[in-house]
């Protein structure tokens, strides 16, 4: 299961050392929910080597921001506390898979 990612655990995540992937995403999203049993198997698939959460859009003004997110879903890849890489839009498994492997 992926974490949820909010302001209040942000820092304690990004400083974990590890790669981490971040889906934003909303409850009212059509393609977040198609997306979103992809980013939970890839979470436990990828436990103990990639940090993977959600970061719900409505309730984490700040993070979205910061990301400068303007489109749903949208994936973040991030190496080192830097971004590394992005998806816009719905993605398949295998999509994802690459962009974390190309992380390791």
């Amino acid at each position: 299961m992926a974490l949820e990612i909010k302001k209040e655990n942000y820092d304690e995540i990004m400083g974990k050392g590890m790669p981490v992937v971040i889906d934003f995403w909303a409850t009212w999203c059509g393609p977040c929910r198609m997306v979103a049993p992809i980013i939970d198997e890839l979470a436990s698939e990828y436990e103990g080597k990639v940090l993977i959460g959600k970061c719900d859009v409505d309730a984490n003004d700040d993070i979205v921001a910061q990301y400068m997110v303007r489109n749903i879903p949208t994936i973040i890849f991030l190496k080192d506390g830097k971004q590394v890489d992005k998806h816009v839009g719905a993605a398949t498994k295998e999509q994802l898979k690459a962009k974390i492997e190309a992380m390791l």
